[in-house]
């Protein structure tokens, strides 16, 4: 049940964009647009509501419950940066903007720090949830499971640092010009 919860957020959470991006640009309107927008964190709320009543409700936790709280961690470190992006897509496709420069040299490795500070968010969010779950249905029998998240949590933070080290120590190399044929 909490799986198909997830999926449907998160396909919510992109009808939310894409219908709110499309809204903003090919229909022009702006409002309706910044409404959707603006819906697709609610998602989250309602994700963690239900996956809340289901542990507390007595269902013993799985790794779908686990899942939600990364999910949602997510959500919140990279939500905004997703949109972001999909907007700048968009603002090219339907508006003519530029497009965004692709970062190289120092400018990579920052982006690559700065990745790995939301993933440390990330991975700190979905630990709280996950220990406010824990905490609040106080059965540890029942959510056991729930404590094999926090080791996954740290391997994906130590991967993510792992790339911004790997830029530090070998950046990316600024795009060379083409040489002339003369």
């Amino acid at each position: 049940m909490i799986l198909l919860a997830i999926v449907a957020c998160e396909i919510g959470f992109w009808v939310a964009i894409v219908g709110g991006l499309i809204a903003r640009y090919p229909a022009g309107k702006p409002r309706v647009g910044a409404a959707l927008l603006i819906s697709a964190p609610l998602i989250d709320v309602v994700l963690l509501v239900l996956v809340a009543a289901d542990l507390i409700g007595g269902a013993a936790a799985s790794w779908h419950h686990g899942l939600a709280a990364l999910y949602i961690g997510i959500s919140v470190a990279y939500g905004h940066r997703m949109i972001s992006w999909a907007d700048a897509k968009f603002a090219q496709r339907f508006r003519g903007a530029e497009p965004r420069p692709k970062p190289t040299g120092w400018a990579y490795t920052v982006a690559c720090w700065k990745d790995a500070a939301r993933t440390l968010l990330a991975c700190a969010v979905a630990a709280a949830i996950l220990c406010a779950l824990i905490l609040a249905v106080g059965a540890p029998e029942r959510t056991a499971e729930l404590l094999g998240f926090f080791p996954l949590l740290g391997v994906i933070l130590g991967i993510d640092v792992l790339w911004a080290v790997s830029y530090t120590i070998w950046p990316k190399k600024t795009a060379q010009p083409a040489a002339s044929g003369s």
